[in-house]
């Protein structure tokens, strides 16, 4: 996974938002996990954005199974992320607010984030 996000890169709906610094699988449970971080936090208001979705399968073979036989079952499903991809969008809350759950929803992540704010946005 080399270079930099092509598409998804700019805000699109909310007025703030994280974006990854690295190239990694996020999968969907951790996902579900910085949502429910982020919505516990703004208590429910506003809005939130989920700008990625875990479409690629992950195959693993049971434990102690002998080689060949074809390849293994779906195990989990995965989100690929390159660097410059926005991951998470807010609004309909103040900017310290948001800032906040989306701190939250970024320790739940296993890339490095960075907290963006959109250009027409008045304090």
């Amino acid at each position: 996974m080399k270079g930099l996000s092509q598409r998804g890169n700019q805000l699109s709906n909310g007025m703030f938002g994280i974006k990854s610094l690295d190239a990694k699988f996020i999968t969907s449970r951790q996902i579900e996990a910085a949502r429910i971080a982020a919505t516990r936090y703004m208590k429910r208001e506003g809005q939130l954005w989920i700008k990625i979705f875990p479409d690629k399968p992950i195959t693993k073979k049971p434990l102690e199974v002998r080689m060949g036989k074809g390849k293994g079952a779906p195990e989990y499903f995965v989100a690929v992320v390159k660097p410059g991809r926005v991951l998470f969008e807010i609004s309909g809350v103040p900017h310290d607010v948001a800032k906040e759950a989306l701190r939250l929803a970024a320790q739940k992540l296993p890339v490095k984030t960075k907290y963006i704010v959109a250009r027409d946005f008045q304090a």
